[in-house]
């Protein structure tokens, strides 16, 4: 019989992703689902892992992100091996927001991948923990979905869905066995920044933010900034008066 604990990492080929799952090895042996639209990048993660933990049960699934039809398959695949202990959706891409406000294309597809994708795959395993009453499901926000900005606000409007789905869920799981967590980074050292590390921003390190991540999970935090120091920067963005913030080149 299996007993390791079941992680499963939705878009496993990001950095903040990655960097979870090397630390939930490293604390143990796991049985980890890795699940990502592209197969090929998906087990270039999975042979990097097995390698650091080689009693660990490391599985891919290809699956697509938009499709709700897709999204409950892949889930219900994996759920049909045995109840999950942890879900961290974590798949997204940071916009271009020039482009977002030229294209409308662009723009769905910004709001998709990372307001609504997120919400079917938590939906989807929702289904299942609420019928074993057991598991965690974390979603990676973003500190941009605390207050639209201008340099990014369609990011930051999906990401603000996340937050009041993310708040929703808590809600409906309240008392249960079922926990939901809502993590918010702020800007972390990934590919996905690199364009604004080269413009001199100051980023997180990955390893540090994924730290945050898996202790948070672990201890069940409904809401967790990575670093936390963004959580009195945010507070303070959110409160300040619109006759204030409006002159803010942020």
């Amino acid at each position: 019989m299996n007993n390791k604990k079941r992680i499963v990492v939705i878009g496993a080929t990001s950095a903040i992703a990655e960097h979870c799952a090397r630390l939930w090895l490293r604390d143990g042996s796991v049985d980890l689902t890795l699940v990502g639209r592209d197969l090929q990048r998906i087990d270039r993660v999975a042979t990097d892992l097995r390698v650091r933990s080689p009693q660990s049960e490391i599985r891919t699934v290809q699956a697509g992100f938009l499709d709700p039809a897709e999204v409950a398959a892949a889930v219900d695949g994996i759920v049909q091996a045995g109840p999950v202990d942890i879900v961290l959706i974590a798949h997204g891409s940071l916009p271009d927001q020039a482009q977002c406000q030229d294209a409308l294309a662009a723009c769905a597809e910004a709001l998709e991948v990372n307001g609504l994708s997120p919400v079917l795959y938590a939906e989807a395993f929702a289904k299942h923990m609420a019928q074993a009453n057991h598991g965690a499901i974390a979603l990676i926000g973003s500190v941009a979905g605390d207050r639209g900005r201008k340099s990014n606000y369609v990011y930051g409007a999906a990401k603000g869905l996340v937050t009041r789905y993310a708040q929703g869920l808590q809600h409906r799981f309240a008392g249960s066995g079922v926990k939901i967590v809502l993590v918010k980074p702020g800007p972390t050292d990934t590919p996905m920044t690199a364009h604004l590390k080269s413009q001199g921003a100051k980023l997180a390190p990955v390893e540090g933010v994924a730290r945050q991540i898996v202790d948070g999970i672990a201890a069940g935090k409904p809401v967790i900034y990575a670093p936390g120091k963004w959580w009195l920067i945010m507070m303070i963005i959110r409160h300040l008066p619109a006759f204030v913030f409006n002159k803010m080149n942020i």
